[in-house]
């Protein structure tokens, strides 16, 4: 487990507020949304835990092992939130296996729950029963997709002809029944929100045509777009030092800022503000009784 927890900002009556990072595609740059958004709440000052359920190919336990070395290596201060890594059951039967990973789940939410105001879940790019579990206990979900039709057969079938949303697709079904599953439990409401991923410089017509059949897609099936972060190569070079975009003004790291360094942090900035609107008449998911809501300060201290 990595990371220390500091005072806390938010007090919770019940439980922690959990968001999780999920979309059955591969390589749609869930760890590094993951990895920006725990940084950025770590910076603002909230204690944050994080579960990495695809222990298998490690991509989020590795970048925080990566961020610890470079803290120890530079003999600078980088917040970590306290983590906890998940492997898949190999129990011989389903039914075996399925309640094994339930406790496990179950035990390292429970542990990261006692002192965590945040536990931001990285699930792995397949349909698990780990990952179906985690949906269901999200108070918010943030799917990246990259910005194609290619990405975009995930969440719905489209006509070929006129753009057309035909119908939802398997992984909207698997949030369909996450919700179902939320509102069972406690009558809790999940918070989705779509996050447009490697976005292109200049908009393109297959980037408008994304862009409007998303939007309708959203208000057919619940869900609120955000722009994501471009294909820039700042984010494949943090991830070896387990760096994020609110870590450039730390001493000696990241040297001085690019007008793409400053642009990349300002997506940053737009997915966390966009997360922290929440639903309406709701903040963080935490406007319950007995719940004080502090003052959210910029994501890297800025004005």
């Amino acid at each position: 487990m990595h990371g220390t927890l500091p005072t806390p900002r938010v007090t919770l009556d019940t439980r922690p507020h959990i968001l999780v990072l999920g979309n059955e595609k591969g390589g749609s740059g869930k760890s590094t949304a993951a990895m920006h958004v725990i940084v950025g709440l770590l910076r603002d000052g909230y204690r944050v835990g994080a579960i990495d359920l695809d222990a298998r190919q490690a991509t989020l336990t590795r970048y925080l092992e990566a961020r610890a070395a470079t803290a120890a290596k530079r003999g600078v201060s980088l917040p970590l939130p306290a983590s906890r890594a998940i492997h898949a059951s190999r129990a011989e039967t389903r039914r075996e296996a399925e309640a094994e990973d339930e406790a496990a789940l179950s035990e390292a939410i429970a542990a990261l729950a006692r002192e965590a105001e945040f536990v931001v879940i990285d699930c792995p790019g397949a349909d698990t029963y780990l990952a179906r579990r985690a949906h269901a206990l999200a108070d918010t979900l943030i799917t990246p997709i990259n910005d194609s039709f290619v990405d975009f057969s995930m969440l719905a079938i489209v006509d070929p002809d006129d753009r057309r949303v035909v119908r939802p697709s398997v992984y909207a079904e698997l949030v369909w029944e996450a919700r179902k599953a939320r509102f069972a439990r406690d009558r809790g409401r999940l918070d989705w929100i779509v996050m447009r991923n490697r976005l292109g410089a200049r908009e393109a017509r297959n980037q408008r045509d994304v862009g409007a059949t998303l939007e309708e897609l959203a208000k057919r099936i619940g869900f609120r777009t955000v722009r994501g972060f471009g294909e820039r190569v700042i984010f494949r070079e943090l991830y070896l030092q387990g760096l994020t975009l609110m870590d450039l003004k730390e001493a000696g790291i990241g040297g001085s800022l690019t007008m793409s360094h400053v642009a990349a942090r300002q997506e940053v900035r737009t997915l966390l503000a966009a997360i922290r609107k929440g639903p309406p008449g709701d903040v963080w998911g935490l406007k319950r009784a007995g719940a004080a809501v502090a003052p959210l300060a910029p994501a890297d201290g800025a004005a």
